[in-house]
């Protein structure tokens, strides 16, 4: 690449602001330690459920579990052929399960970036050194996320949330009935099969269930606790109110 003609930086639009205001979970239709996979059916159905809302679909998440941050060449394409339908369509990254060696505390990292198309000179390059020839290249271009705090907990988020362990457990049923539909299997296959699906049902429950249920029983505690609070400085305000007049 000739050195006088520096590749320029892709700019983000400033005056294009997303609000993310809450995210549908999708059951997975393939779980591999790489990657997973959801079906279209899925992301078609998301976009349906938000018909007639004040809100619509404006990106995509998934995890990296145990893996750096920055999205592979395969998720740039894919928020590449997303952005072919809507430019500002984002994704969204979450880098999970990394623990610091000595301090033994959990962090999670998070990424929102989009694909631009990459600059001819690194097409070049990228096809002289791949037997694959691709119709075009992607490049990532990181996009400024901020979290906003909020008090309380929308309808829309906390209907997620309980409709995790659901989605979890129907993607170990689907699993379990289609190994078990299988005819070739003898007796004992089919007796450990389903021992390893109590196994992982009841795991979740352990790992996810219950921790929700607790969590949802302190904030109901919580939200009792507050509004007992607001209801005495509401009377002391109208004592006070009637004190004036």
């Amino acid at each position: 690449k000739n050195p006088s003609q520096p590749r320029k930086t892709p700019t983000v639009d400033t005056n294009r602001i997303v609000h993310i205001h809450s995210v549908i979970i999708l059951r997975r239709s393939d779980k591999r330690k790489d990657r997973v996979e959801i079906s279209p059916e899925q992301l078609s159905a998301a976009s349906t459920e938000m018909t007639g809302r004040p809100m619509r679909v404006v990106g995509w998440y998934h995890s990296h579990p145990h893996i750096t941050v920055w999205p592979s060449h395969v998720d740039v394409r894919t928020q590449a052929m997303y952005q072919m339908m809507d430019q500002g369509f984002v994704g969204l990254i979450f880098s999970c399960f990394i623990e610091d060696k000595n301090t033994k505390t959990g962090r999670i990292l998070y990424t929102c970036f989009q694909s631009v198309q990459a600059q001819k000179s690194s097409d070049f390059l990228f096809a002289a050194f791949n037997s694959v020839s691709y119709p075009s290249r992607y490049d990532r271009i990181e996009i400024p996320i901020h979290v906003v705090p909020h008090e309380t907990i929308g309808k829309v988020c906390l209907e997620s949330a309980v409709e995790l362990p659901k989605i979890l457990c129907q993607e170990e049923q689907d699993a379990y009935r289609r190994i078990h539909s299988l005819t070739h299997l003898d007796s004992v296959t089919k007796i450990h099969n389903g021992s390893v699906f109590t196994k992982n049902l009841c795991s979740q429950m352990s790992a996810i269930s219950g921790p929700l249920l607790q969590w949802l029983e302190d904030r109901l505690e919580q939200n009792k606790q507050r509004m007992q609070e607001l209801q005495q400085e509401k009377e002391q305000l109208l004592e006070e109110l009637a004190a004036l007049e």
